[in-house]
């Protein structure tokens, strides 16, 4: 018929494939300081280095935080938690170093009784080398 459309057999382009972001994504093993007695820690997950993206650039940074008793083998350290930053990756491997050392809550709330009063102080200490440490000390009263 004259004057009439063309007739459409379908959208353009058609459906979009889906596909598994895990496909573009590396495992990197996570290994703690020496001073601890288990090395290993976990995996933690990146993308894959595309154009000038490169994944290191991206692991580099992170903090993971891990109980413990996880990395001494000692059920009696539960209640603290550390902090490892990832400095350097060799490989597949993360490497960290000490950032920081935290209570857990449930700790932290059965320090505290009644009728007692909490005392917090912290300070900040640089040490020769140019690190800063930052101390909390906490204390109660009877």
């Amino acid at each position: 018929m004259p004057g009439k459309g063309k007739v459409r057999k379908g959208k353009k382009g058609g459906k979009k494939k889906t596909v598994d972001p895990f496909l573009k994504k590396d495992w990197y093993q996570i290994k703690a300081p020496a001073v601890f007695k288990r090395r290993m820690m976990g995996y933690s997950l990146c993308n894959r280095t595309q154009g000038l993206k490169i994944a290191s650039d991206s692991l580099k940074g992170r903090i993971f935080e891990v109980c413990l008793a996880d990395l001494q083998g000692d059920e009696d350290q539960a209640h603290r938690k550390v902090k490892l930053r990832c400095e350097d990756v060799i490989g597949s491997d993360l490497l960290t170093s000490f950032y920081g050392m935290d209570l857990t809550t449930d700790k932290l709330k059965s320090l505290v009784r009644k009728w007692q009063s909490l005392i917090e102080a912290s300070v900040d200490i640089k040490t020769s080398d140019g690190y800063v440490l930052r101390l909390f000390a906490i204390g109660f009263t009877k």
